[in-house]
């Protein structure tokens, strides 16, 4: 029988996509198709993972694509992360990504799959020879919003390999369900900024992030107030806020850095 299905549509390769109504009706079509579409088989297990991930074909009468799906039931026991929590980190770190209108992390919704409640997350076509270690000059306005979107988030995680180019020319970051914790936990690769002033127009993004989590009915409030706990979303107010208020890249912490192993 012969697949009738268009293959999704690619997201322009730009350090600030394109905010058209054209562009938003893409990626809230890709949302949609991510929420409802019919999660049609499994692909394969990503099997170099700490917790349970594969690979699954997405499906509606339109569009089809690949996801990563991710789910509650197959995360590993964390000492210093409520258990089950993960999958509601990897759709907060996207929520703060659009947030942004920086767009780091691919379309992430929670759902119910094959093996119950989980994250899905747009699956991106990429070089696996490819990471933050073979990068060059032309990526330093999108590693800058990396490193200001990883501090943000608190991301505990930030390996090399969790940087994916695109055939476009786009990085997307990937694995976020190390984040957020109330306590300082940076782990990450990007530290080539520390300490340098942001430049205005990121700082704008990030003041635009406050005015949202500051909104306690804003659509960004809303979702998220159902993720994380009330201790975790008031830290990453105050992250937001410090940041604004000291206008550099952050530094290195005491305790470690960088994660392990680097990629």
């Amino acid at each position: 029988m012969t697949d009738n299905t268009e293959q999704l549509p690619k997201i322009p390769p730009t350090d600030r996509p394109d905010t058209s109504n054209a562009q938003s009706v893409k990626l809230d079509r890709i949302e949609t198709l991510l929420t409802q579409g019919e999660i049609a088989r499994v692909r394969g297990t990503m099997l170099w993972g700490s917790n349970y991930a594969t690979v699954v074909m997405v499906r509606d009468t339109d569009l089809q694509t690949m996801a990563v799906y991710k789910p509650q039931r197959g995360e590993r026991p964390l000492w210093d992360f409520p258990d089950g929590t993960l999958c509601y980190r990897e759709v907060v770190a996207y929520l703060v990504s659009k947030s942004l209108n920086w767009y780091l992390v691919p379309p992430t919704v929670l759902r119910s799959g094959p093996n119950g409640l989980g994250s899905l997350q747009l699956f991106i076509e990429h070089d696996p020879e490819i990471n933050y270690f073979t990068l060059n000059d032309r990526y330093v306005r999108q590693l800058q919003q990396f490193a200001i979107f990883d501090y943000l988030v608190n991301n505990t995680d930030r390996k090399g390999g969790h940087l994916l180019l695109d055939a476009q020319g786009k990085l997307w970051g990937i694995d976020h369900g190390l984040t957020f914790h109330t306590i300082p936990k940076l782990r990450t690769v990007i530290w080539e900024f520390a300490g340098q002033p942001i430049d205005g127009k990121l700082l704008r993004a990030v003041q635009c992030l406050w005015e949202q989590l500051e909104t306690a009915d804003s659509d960004l409030r809303c979702k998220i107030d159902t993720l994380l706990s009330s201790s975790e979303v008031n830290a990453l107010r105050r992250r937001v806020k410090r940041l604004m208020e000291g206008r550099h890249f952050p530094n290195p912490g005491p305790g470690p850095n960088h994660p392990w192993p680097p990629i």
